[in-house]
């Protein structure tokens, strides 16, 4: 696929990997459709930012734990006669949660936003693709889907189903779109990582350092200009996965 003058919707895009991802694809020449759900201000200025590439961005706010706010997203777009040419699902939830005191309420929150979201999306507009000129569907999981966290139970079982659902979904939508999964590994720091945990992160790395969020937009990119890459799951890990 040609990345210019395709139209991406990237979801989670106001901030972090999601946000590096639409400035990707904005600086090759696509016009982005902006998914936020509560970081409005966050996503205004990515929007300014988009607009210097010379691109169309479109912003759009959504709680896609919510099916009746993803099918209100995909109506809007469809007024406002938006295609759909790339679909990256790329926003998520993520805190703690361990074992003693996950709730039935954090398995739902981490399903519907993690899991639930990304396949009511890609039901609606991968059929759409199907049924048009076709398009590509890129999933960001976690390596975690496949080698859990400690602590992260509910996360990393929504992620694994992500890995799943790229899989169902490259099969069922074959083949006029494609459906792909990117599994990062450490590639932005978290928040309250302390000193000793973020040596030990690097320690355990083959690499020996951390990613950024730029290296997920480039496997994004080599994904989208793929063509013969289909169900597939690129673990962008420095080697963290087999250390």
């Amino acid at each position: 696929m040609e990345i210019r003058g395709k139209t991406a919707l990237v979801t989670g895009a106001a901030k972090r990997v999601g946000r590096e991802i639409a400035l990707h694809l904005a600086s090759r020449g696509a016009d982005i459709v902006l998914h936020y759900r509560s970081s409005e201000a966050e996503a205004k200025k990515t929007s300014e930012e988009i607009a210097k590439f010379g691109v169309r961005c479109h912003m759009t706010r959504a709680d896609l734990a919510k099916s009746a706010d993803i099918s209100a997203m995909v109506t809007e777009l469809e007024k406002k006669k938006i295609g759909v040419d790339i679909l990256v699902n790329s926003a998520s939830l993520f805190y703690k949660t361990p074992l003693s005191k996950v709730k039935e309420s954090d398995w739902d929150a981490f399903l519907d936003s993690n899991l639930k979201g990304p396949f009511l999306l890609s039901q609606a507009l991968g059929q759409k693709m199907a049924g048009g000129n076709g398009g590509k569907i890129i999933n960001i999981a976690d390596w975690s889907g496949f080698r859990p966290y400690k602590n992260y139970m509910p996360y990393c079982v929504s992620k694994g189903g992500l890995i799943t659902l790229t899989k169902s979904l490259a099969r069922d939508l074959a083949p006029k779109v494609y459906v792909n999964a990117i599994a990062p590994g450490p590639v932005l720091q978290p928040e309250n990582l302390s000193a000793e945990e973020n040596a030990e992160v690097v320690k355990k790395t083959l690499l020996g350092r951390w990613g950024t969020p730029q290296d997920i937009a480039n496997a994004v990119s080599f994904l989208l200009e793929s063509d013969f890459i289909n169900g597939f799951l690129l673990v962008v890990d420095g080697g963290r996965s087999i250390a």
